[in-house]
């Protein structure tokens, strides 16, 4: 089986040297395309692909449709927001992510941002501390639970919110449980956000919620900029001047929001969440291990258009 492993922006040597390895001692064939310059050298590239990893790279309908041997297209991390399943589906290919594998950088992240927003983006200024306070978190999955735990060790409370955990596997997990959102943004002085870009997400936390938030309160983003309702945190961030937005997903509004609110808004030059070494190994090695796994027993343990 052709597999290929299609980064714009590339994995670690180290990262493909491990691909590779799992690839071809599977019997299989490993093509690279990195860096590419335009969505339709993806869609020539997949036209022979039987099987392929991507990043953050788009697998639309369009890609799809091109690829007529694809059979199986892995997301190296946990956000799969890049992968059209229906048209995935349509064509009966199977879709997976790699859940878990990018968890401990992007909840190291989360946590740096808070400190690096307490300490006024470690200018002159006087800053807070993060021991005493208490974190919010919105979605105690696999992210959430490593924030809460590095919370814990820093000497924050920490509270969650998760619609598909009940009371007793938040609190197992090390949280006290809020009963509303409402109530999270209310109770904390810093709020994590890790919900996936959905129908029921998209645009879901905006001037309402952040509204709530206690006076010198932070809003950290990790998860996907589209979850914010841009316009009503500008409106937020507005009226409480006490209020600071840090985001590793720039909004579509950041230069208004920098220009308006100076060091109470922070957006990373780009999604940093995963780039660390170890994340972008265990990513790519987790996505090589899953096709082989497929074209070997069948197994579609991660699969996400069931």
């Amino acid at each position: 089986m052709k597999v290929l492993l299609a980064t714009q922006k590339p994995f670690a040597a180290a990262a493909v040297a491990g691909i590779r390895s799992i690839v071809e001692e599977a019997g299989h064939e490993l093509v690279l395309l990195e860096k590419y310059a335009e969505q339709s050298d993806l869609v020539a590239a997949a036209a022979e692909a039987d099987a392929m990893i991507v990043r953050s790279d788009k697998v639309t309908a369009e890609v799809v449709e091109a690829a007529k041997n694809l059979k199986i297209v892995v997301r190296a991390g946990a956000g799969f927001d890049n992968l059209d399943l229906a048209a995935c589906t349509a064509h009966k290919v199977v879709a997976m992510n790699t859940p878990g594998q990018n968890s401990n950088a992007v909840a190291e992240l989360a946590v740096a941002m808070m400190i690096f927003m307490a300490r006024t983006q470690f200018t002159p200024a006087t800053g807070t501390e993060i021991q005493g306070k208490t974190v919010g978190i919105q979605a105690f999955g696999n992210v959430g639970r490593l924030v809460g735990a590095k919370a814990k060790a820093l000497g924050m409370n920490v509270k969650a919110i998760d619609p598909f955990l009940t009371k007793e596997q938040i609190v197992a997990g090390g949280a006290e449980p809020a009963e509303t959102l409402e109530e999270l943004y209310s109770s904390c002085d810093y709020v994590s956000i890790h919900i996936p870009a959905t129908l029921q997400t998209i645009g879901s936390i905006g001037y309402e919620l952040v509204t709530k938030m206690p006076k010198g309160a932070t809003l950290v983003n990790t998860a996907r900029k589209e979850v914010i309702d841009e316009a009503g945190l500008e409106k937020a961030l507005e009226e409480r001047p006490d209020l600071k937005y840090v985001t590793d997903v720039a909004p579509d509004n950041l230069a208004v929001l920098q220009e308006k609110f100076g060091l109470r808004v922070f957006a990373t030059p780009k999604k940093m969440g995963a780039q660390t070494a170890e994340a972008n190994v265990n990513a790519g090695l987790a996505a090589a291990r899953q096709i082989c796994d497929f074209f070997a027993t069948g197994c579609t343990k991660f699969q996400l258009n069931k």
